[in-house]
C-alpha cells in the first residue's frame, strides 16, 4: 500500500514537473529584450506575416527554448549516469573530455576553414570532438586490468588537459579564431536555429532511449560489482551502453550550445533528494529539472544586464559554484 502512494506520488510529481516545465517554456518565448503576448504567439503559428514580431518569435524564440530544454535534459541525465558509472558524486559529463574535445576541434576547423566555416560546421566538429575524445578516454579507462572508476576520472582529466593545452596553441598561432572559440567555450543558446535543434536531436532522442532502458541495470550496478555480478548483471555492456548514452547526450549537448557547465553535476543531486536512488524515477524526474533549470537560467540571463545578454553557460556557473561546494563539504563529513 505504502510503495503504490509513493509510486502515485512520484508519478503526479512528474506531472508538476512537466507543467512547471511548460510554464518556463512559455516565459521564455514571450519574455526578454521584446516582450510579448499568448496571443502574439498563436498569431505567429496561425497567421505568419514576415513582421518583425513574428519571425523573432518562430525563428528565434522558439527554437532557443527547444534547444534550452533539450539540452538541460540531455545533461543532467548524463551527468546522473557518470556519476554512477565512475561511483564519484562530483562528476559530470565532463569526465568524459566532451567539452574540451567539442572546442578543440572547432579551433582546429576555424584554423583550417577561417570565415567560411558555418555555424553548422562547427555544431558537426563540435559533435565529432566530443565523440572522439569520448572513445579515447574510455578506452584509456579500460586499460591495465579492465574498468576501473579511478582511471576513467584520470583518463578523462588528462584528455581535458591535452586538449585544452593545444587549444591554446592554435588560439595563440591563429589569433582570428579567439573570439569564435571563447562564444563556444562560454556556452551559450542565444543564436541558435531550428536547423542546429534538428541536426542534434536523433542522437540525443537515442541517447536518452538508452537511458531509459538501461534504468533497471543501473539500479543494480548502483550496490556494487559483486553484488551486480551475482545478480547475473553483465557489468561490461552495462558499462559500454551507459558510456554510448553519455557520449549522444553530453556531445550532442555541446555540440548545440557548448559546455555549458554544473547541469549535469547540479540536477542528479536535487532530484535525489526529492525521488531517492531509484533510477527508473530519477532518470525522468533529471530530464524534467534540468530542462526546467536551463530555460529557467536562460530566461533570467536576458535580465542580468540591461544593455546585453549574458551567455547562460555563466549563469549556470553562478548557480552551480556554491552548490559544488555544498556537495563538496558533505562528501568531507559523511
Amino acid at each position: 500500500m505504502n510503495g503504490s502512494f509513493r509510486s502515485k506520488r512520484k508519478l503526479a510529481g512528474l506531472v508538476v514537473g512537466a507543467i512547471l516545465l511548460l510554464i518556463s517554456m512559455l516565459c521564455s518565448v514571450l519574455y526578454g529584450l521584446h516582450q510579448f503576448s499568448l496571443k502574439d504567439l498563436w498569431l505567429a503559428y496561425s497567421q505568419f506575416n514576415g513582421s518583425n514580431e513574428h519571425l523573432i518569435l518562430t525563428k528565434v524564440r522558439v527554437p532557443r527554448t527547444l534547444i534550452a530544454a533539450l539540452v538541460g535534459a540531455s545533461l543532467a541525465v548524463a551527468g546522473a549516469i557518470m556519476q554512477v558509472l565512475t561511483r564519484n558524486p562530483l562528476a559530470s559529463p565532463s569526465v568524459f573530455g566532451v567539452n574540451a574535445g567539442a572546442v578543440l576541434f572547432i579551433v582546429i576547423g576555424l584554423l583550417v576553414f577561417g570565415s567560411s566555416l558555418t555555424m553548422s560546421g562547427m555544431v558537426w566538429l563540435a559533435f565529432a570532438g566530443a565523440v572522439a575524445t569520448s572513445v579515447v578516454v574510455y578506452t584509456l579507462g579500460l586499460q591495465g586490468g579492465g574498468f576501473e572508476p579511478v582511471k576513467l576520472t584520470l583518463a578523462g582529466a588528462c584528455m581535458a588537459a591535452f586538449a585544452s593545452s593545444i587549444t591554446s596553441g592554435i588560439i595563440l598561432i591563429n589569433k582570428q579564431s579567439l573570439e569564435s572559440a571563447l562564444f563556444w567555450m562560454i556556452g551559450s543558446v542565444e543564436g541558435r536555429n531550428l536547423e542546429h535543434l534538428l541536426m542534434v536531436l536523433p542522437y540525443m532522442a537515442i541517447g536518452m532511449t538508452i537511458s531509459l532502458l538501461l534504468s533497471g541495470s543501473l539500479n543494480i550496478m548502483a550496490i556494487g560489482d559483486d553484488s551486480a555480478k551475482s545478480l547475473g548483471q553483465r557489468l561490461t555492456l552495462v558499462r559500454v551502453l551507459s558510456a554510448t548514452a553519455i557520449v549522444l547526450l553530453a556531445g550532442s549537448s555541446v555540440a548545440a550550445a557548448g559546455p555549458i557547465a554544473f547541469i549535469g553535476l547540479i540536477v542528479p543531486h536535487l532530484c535525489r533528494y526529492i525521488v531517492g536512488h531509484d533510477f527508473r524515477w530519477l532518470l525522468p524526474y533529471t530530464a524534467l529539472v534540468g530542462a526546467i533549470l536551463l530555460v529557467t537560467a536562460d530566461l533570467a540571463s536576458r535580465f542580468i544586464l540591461e544593455s546585453r545578454e549574458v551567455p547562460v553557460g555563466v549563469a549556470t556557473a553562478i548557480i552551480g559554484v556554491p552548490f559544488l561546494i555544498h556537495v563538496a563539504r558533505r562528501k568531507q563529513h559523511a
